[in-house]
């Protein structure tokens, strides 16, 4: 017997972007894995191809997989991980604040309109910075969530994933410097409420070939764990 698919249709917009023309894989991978599971566990999105904005888009949920298609074309994949997705250490809001200093995009960006971490106006990116935190081994932002970014709901999981999603790349990157996101497996442990002050922390844990590991957090002031992500990046050849 098989299993008939649930079929909805998702348009990226715009707003959403990564890399200019293509959607932010962290709002992807938020999106999917709400449409998966909400926020019951963790889930890891690979994705597969870029995904285009302002496109109607085919998300098709069978058994305990979420697929993103554009026509034929596989781009998103979603399935459900047993595991808990680990943390890095907790750094103080006031602390993260001041490693945004030190942010390597700020002498040098390869995708200044990315929603999470682009040279954006207030309140229409995320304006997330991260920058080294000194003698840890970790980058870190603070993370005034804007009003702009809440829906009647509240923060949707898809702005947590984009929150996520970048400062796993800059605990890698030098000024200019970039990767693709090939994976990431993120959980959701509590809401993000409009306008609060978060950390935003990550940390390098890997190299392999053209292969770039991090994991990443989103922190409470007062160290409370609301959301972790582990992700693969793909740098160029």
């Amino acid at each position: 017997m098989t299993t008939a698919a649930l079929q909805t249709v998702l348009t990226v917009p715009a707003r959403f972007r990564g890399p200019a023309g293509v959607a932010n894989g962290g709002w992807l991978a938020g999106t999917l894995a709400d449409a998966l599971n909400g926020k019951r566990s963790a889930v890891e999105v690979t994705l597969h191809a870029p995904t285009p904005l302002d496109s109607e888009l085919r998300l098709e949920h069978v058994a305990n997989t979420v697929s993103l298609y554009d026509g034929d074309k596989l781009l998103v994949e979603a399935i459900p991980v047993a595991e808990d997705v680990p943390a890095p250490p907790f750094v103080a809001f006031t602390e993260a604040a001041r490693a945004e200093a030190g942010f390597a995009g700020h002498r040098g960006h390869a995708f200044p309109e990315c929603f999470a971490c682009g040279l954006r106006e207030p309140g229409d990116g995320l304006r997330i910075f991260p920058g080294p935190v000194d003698g840890e081994g970790l980058v870190a932002a603070g993370w005034r969530v804007p009003f702009a970014v809440a829906d009647e709901d509240g923060v949707p999981v898809a702005v947590v994933g984009a929150a996520l999603d970048c400062v796993t790349g800059w605990a890698h990157f030098q000024p200019g410097e970039s990767a693709l996101l090939g994976r990431l497996a993120v959980q959701f442990h509590r809401d993000v409420i409009p306008g609060g002050a978060y950390s935003v922390v990550g940390r390098a844990t890997g190299r392999e070939g053209r292969k770039l590991f991090g994991e990443s957090a989103v922190y409470e002031v007062d160290g409370t764990l609301v959301a972790a992500a582990r992700a693969t990046w793909i740098a160029p050849r």
